[in-house]
């Protein structure tokens, strides 16, 4: 059999080629049991519109929201970029654009500005980072009511309502990295470097990560002891302050992690400390982390490729908008790679 065209499907199906098209293009005036039926006979007769042609011709662009925080060069949420670039230009392909939403990732109120903003240009889709897992829980139901779908990256919320997902499996990260971080010698007391977020720490998107980490060592080293300094990415004089007051009173900690991507600004205190030969675990592949791992100060960094998840949330998005297609899986754990100075490279 030769290519298939709407004909064929219209005879199959047993109505007219005008019907074929209302159910292509996603219109109304078709009955649920005939359109069940042209969409069966479409899968079985392998019919392929030209999407391309048709999207074109029609000149009507939707729009995929991606809300994702704020960020400067070198910082962990500019990885996202690549992957969103990558995707907008084959979504742009089928009159999809992709817009950007960014809100600072320590305050709550400017996660629900954007929001609010997302939801003001009607996009047919959302991609979105749930920093804030209560907020996000609250807007998630809302672009349920409207009949938006939406893609989780980085983390997810338990519900059900979202088309897919990307990201580490957190728990399993968290319990990686004590396994690499206890390996190499005796581990007896561990420092974990906390961000210090929102006033209410209703941003803790790492909480998976701790919650994996607490459950190695206490299944493997019942007796070691950890402790908790929270750090301000933004003051590295109070960071060399707090982490100066930590070691005084615990000097004979020699295990470091951090389950957020700011190994990197502990670095100039162990340094100017001498503290360069501890055992120190980080996440993600960000410049300054890898100049960290190359030097030998951090001894590993588990990564999880955001830009591939954000290609592939938009790309999920855009075939579930235009092709009617669901993702072939909806939860996606993307693989874990294990950097040392090694193989940064």
């Amino acid at each position: 059999m030769g290519k298939v065209t709407i004909k064929d499907v219209a005879r199959a199906s047993g109505v007219s080629k005008g019907t074929v098209d209302r159910v292509l293009h996603g219109r109304e005036g078709v009955s649920r049991k005939s359109r069940e039926k042209i969409l069966r006979v479409i899968e079985e007769l392998g019919y392929e519109p030209n999407v391309y042609a048709s999207l074109l011709a029609s000149g009507i662009v939707r729009s995929i929201a991606v809300i994702l925080p704020e960020y400067t060069p070198g910082e962990f949420w500019g990885l996202y970029e690549s992957g969103i670039a990558k995707a907008a230009s084959e979504a742009a392909r089928l009159n999809v654009e992709v817009v950007r939403v960014a809100y600072n990732q320590y305050d709550i109120d400017s996660f629900r500005a954007a929001c609010r903003e997302a939801l003001a240009k009607q996009p047919a889709g959302v991609v979105i980072a749930p920093l804030f897992q209560a907020e996000t829980a609250l807007f998630t139901a809302e672009l349920r009511s409207k009949g938006i779908p939406y893609v989780f990256v980085d983390t997810k919320i338990e519900e059900d309502g979202y088309l897919s997902s990307y990201g580490m499996p957190m728990y399993r990260g968290g319990y990686l990295c004590a396994d690499i971080l206890s390996y190499r010698r005796p581990c007896e007391e561990i420092l974990i470097v906390r961000i210090e977020r929102d006033k209410l720490r209703q941003s803790d998107p790492t909480v998976g990560r701790r919650e994996g980490f607490r459950d190695f060592i206490r299944e493997n080293l019942p007796d070691c002891t950890v402790h908790n300094v929270f750090i301000d990415p933004k003051d590295p004089e109070g960071v060399a302050l707090r982490l100066g007051k930590f070691f005084r009173e615990h000097p004979g900690v020699r295990h470091i992690a951090t389950f957020n991507s700011r190994i990197h600004l502990i670095v100039p205190f162990l340094e100017q400390n001498g503290l360069q030969d501890l055992t120190v675990v980080g996440f993600d592949n960000l410049p300054a982390n890898l100049d960290a791992l190359r030097s030998g100060v951090v001894n590993a960094l588990i990564t999880q490729h955001p830009e591939e998840q954000a290609a592939r949330a938009i790309q999920d998005l855009t075939e579930f908008i235009v092709l009617k297609k669901s993702p072939a899986q909806r939860d996606n754990f993307v693989h874990m790679d294990i950097l040392t100075r090694y193989n940064a490279d």
